[in-house]
């Protein structure tokens, strides 16, 4: 069996609305280039035919993993969500000790990552390094550019 998604409300409402879209517009919209370029005379040297065939393709490929997603995915209430360590849905206000500098994020799922949203991946390393700790506490997170400190100041939903 596939790995379970866990996502919030308003991360599964975002990919469901997004899968409806490719299944409805998407689809309609590959179809009416395959028939636009089928138009066009001799298929063996048509390339538009060829390069919306393979759009079709793609198009066919995203629905199907997203089809998965939702069929694996558990929606978590975060009412319920433990704020004595970091989880999956916590907010974390946390400060790197080697510059000073305070960041707030939330851990999501990979699918609903957003950095503009401050919205950060429980399987990143920030967020692989988060989950578990305490307020208090120092993680030490290996990154590309070496091992960072972030000591957690708060903890909530």
């Amino acid at each position: 069996m596939s790995d379970i998604t866990y996502l919030t409300q308003e991360g599964y409402n975002k990919l469901n609305a997004e899968l409806e879209q490719m299944k409805s517009v998407g689809r309609q919209e590959i179809a009416k280039a395959i028939a636009e370029a089928r138009d066009k005379g001799d298929l063996s040297e048509n390339a538009e035919y060829d390069a919306a065939k393979d759009a079709q393709g793609m198009l066919e490929m995203k629905i199907n993993e997203l089809e998965k997603t939702m069929a694996t995915a558990r929606i978590l209430d975060e009412s319920t969500i433990d704020t004595s360590k970091v989880v999956l849905l916590s907010k974390v206000k946390i400060i790197n000790k080697k510059n000073g500098r305070e960041m707030t994020y939330k851990l999501v799922s990979e699918s609903e990552a957003n950095l503009k949203e401050k919205k950060i991946s429980v399987s990143s390393p920030i967020g692989k390094g988060l989950l578990g700790k305490t307020k208090g506490e120092i993680a030490d997170i290996e990154t590309p550019g070496g091992v960072l400190q972030f000591e957690i100041l708060d903890i909530s939903v």
